[in-house]
C-alpha cells in the first residue's frame, strides 16, 4: 500500500449520518435516539460534504456512512449513489435491526458500497445482546455477516474491548474464523457517550490484550485497533524479536490476563498457523482520521469530543488542513509525558481521545499505555542484542 499523505488528506472520513438508531447499546458513543433530529445535515448540505471529500483528489479518502444507524436516513440511497458517481470509496456501518435485510444488502452493493463493518462484541449471545439492548441482535448479526460475505463485500467485524467483553476475546477469534471473517477491528473503549470509566481496563491489562491481539493475527486474521495505537508498538517489537529468533524477548512480565487469553486461544485453535497480520498504518485521531457528526461538526474522531469547525461554515478540506486542533494532533512534537518521549511516537502517538477523557488535554500521555520509553532498547542491550536494530525496524525515525 502507498504511504498515505496524512498531512494533505485524511484516509478515513466517518460521517454520522443520523443519531437515530433502534438499538440501545450501553456503551454507545453517539448516545443514539429513536428518531432523527431536526438539525441533521440536509440533502443539499450532505452533497456538499461529499463534494468536499472528493476535493481531496484521487485516491479519495474512504467515506464511511455511520450513525446512529445510517439505514434510518431517508435520503441514504440518493447520497450513496451521489458519492459513488464521484468515484469515492464507500463503506457503511449499519446497525443490525430489522431494517437490515438481504434486500438491503443487495441494494447497497448495487449503489457502489464495497465495504461494511458490523459490530459483534462477544462470541456469547447473552453478552452481546445485553450490551446492544435488544434480544436477538447476536443471531441477526451472524446472519447479516453471511449476506454481506455472499454479496462480495469487504467485511469487517468491530468488537469493543471493555470489562464485559475482554475474557471472551479468544472465543471471538474462533467465531470470526468459523464465519470466515478475516478483518477484526478492535476498539479500545473510551469513556465517552454512554461508556463510563468503570468499563475501562487498567494499563497493564491493555498491555496484555495488545500482545494477545498480536498473537491472534497469526491465525489468518488481519487485526486493526481503534483508540489502541499501542498495538503498533507491540507489533513492531514482537516482529523484530521473532526475526532475531527471540520470540519471548518482549513478552516477559506480561500478566495473568495474557496467560489466560493465550491459553484459551491455543485450546481453541492450536498453535499459530502463519505470520502475523498486524495492521500498523500510522493513523490516529486527527491524523488520517476525521469525523463529522449529524449536524456537521467536525472532530478528530468520534471519540474525541472537541469540534474543530462545521461543514456548514467551512469546507472539510479547510478544517482538516488549517484547523489549529488538527495541526496540533498531527504534530509529534506537541505530545506530552511518556508519549512525547517515546521512540514509537510517530507510528503510535497514543490515543488522543483517551488522553482527553482522562486528562482533559489532547496532547497528554495515553493513560492506557504502561510502556516506558526506551524499555525495549534496554532489554535488547541486556540480552546482548544491538538496540540499533529497533531503530531500523522503525524506519530509522
Amino acid at each position: 500500500m502507498m504511504q498515505w499523505p496524512f498531512e494533505r488528506k485524511p484516509l478515513l472520513v466517518f460521517w454520522e449520518t443520523t443519531k437515530a438508531c433502534d438499538l440501545v447499546c450501553k456503551h454507545c458513543r453517539a448516545e443514539a435516539i429513536t428518531d432523527p433530529l431536526p438539525d441533521e445535515l440536509s440533502t443539499e448540505e450532505a452533497e456538499r460534504l461529499i463534494d468536499d471529500v472528493a476535493s481531496f483528489g484521487k485516491p479519495s479518502p474512504i467515506l464511511i456512512f455511520t450513525g446512529g444507524d445510517p439505514l434510518k436516513r431517508k435520503d441514504l440511497w440518493h447520497l450513496l449513489e451521489y458519492a459513488s458517481s464521484q468515484g469515492i470509496r464507500l463503506a457503511i456501518a449499519p446497525s443490525v435491526t430489522p431494517l437490515l435485510t438481504r434486500e438491503t444488502v443487495d441494494k447497497l452493493a448495487r449503489v457502489g458500497v464495497s465495504g461494511v463493518s458490523l459490530s459483534l462484541d462477544s462470541p456469547f449471545e447473552s453478552v452481546h445482546d445485553a450490551i446492544r439492548g435488544v434480544p436477538g441482535t447476536w443471531r441477526r448479526t451472524l446472519e447479516a455477516l453471511k449476506w454481506f460475505k455472499d454479496s462480495g463485500f469487504r467485511v469487517q467485524v468491530n468488537t469493543v474491548v471493555m470489562r464485559d467483553t475482554v475474557e471472551g476475546l479468544p472465543d471471538m477469534a474462533k467465531l470470526l474464523l468459523d464465519l470466515d471473517v478475516r478483518v477484526w477491528e478492535v476498539f479500545y473503549i473510551v469513556p465517552v457517550g454512554r461508556a463510563g470509566f468503570e468499563a475501562d481496563l487498567k494499563p497493564w491489562e491493555w498491555e496484555d490484550v495488545t500482545h494477545f491481539l498480536y498473537d491472534v493475527s497469526k491465525y489468518g486474521i488481519k487485526v486493526r485497533t481503534t483508540e489502541g495505537p499501542m498495538f503498533r508498538r507491540v507489533s513492531i517489537a514482537r516482529s523484530l524479536s521473532e526475526k532475531l529468533g527471540r520470540p519471548q524477548l518482549f513478552t516477559k512480565g506480561l500478566g495473568r490476563l495474557y496467560e489466560r487469553l493465550t491459553a484459551r486461544l491455543k485450546q481453541l485453535l492450536g498453535e499459530p498457523t502463519g505470520p502475523a497480520m498486524a495492521h500498523t498504518t500510522g493513523t490516529r485521531d486527527g491524523r488520517g482520521v476525521v469525523f463529522i457528526n449529524y449536524k456537521g461538526d467536525v472532530y478528530p474522531s468520534g471519540f474525541l469530543p472537541l469540534p474543530a469547525g462545521n461543514v456548514r461554515v467551512k469546507s472539510l478540506r479547510e478544517i482538516y488542513l488549517e484547523s489549529p486542533l488538527f495541526k496540533a494532533l498531527r504534530s509529534d512534537e506537541r505530545l506530552e509525558g511518556r508519549c512525547g518521549r517515546c521512540e514509537f511516537r510517530r507510528i503510535c502517538g497514543g490515543s488522543r481521545a483517551k488522553a482527553f477523557a482522562y486528562h482533559g488535554r489532547v496532547t497528554a500521555e495515553d493513560p492506557s499505555c504502561p510502556y516506558e520509553p526506551g524499555s525495549y532498547a534496554r532489554i535488547m542491550a541486556e540480552e546482548g542484542l544491538d538496540p540499533g536494530l529497533l531503530k531500523q525496524a522503525l524506519g530509522g525515525s
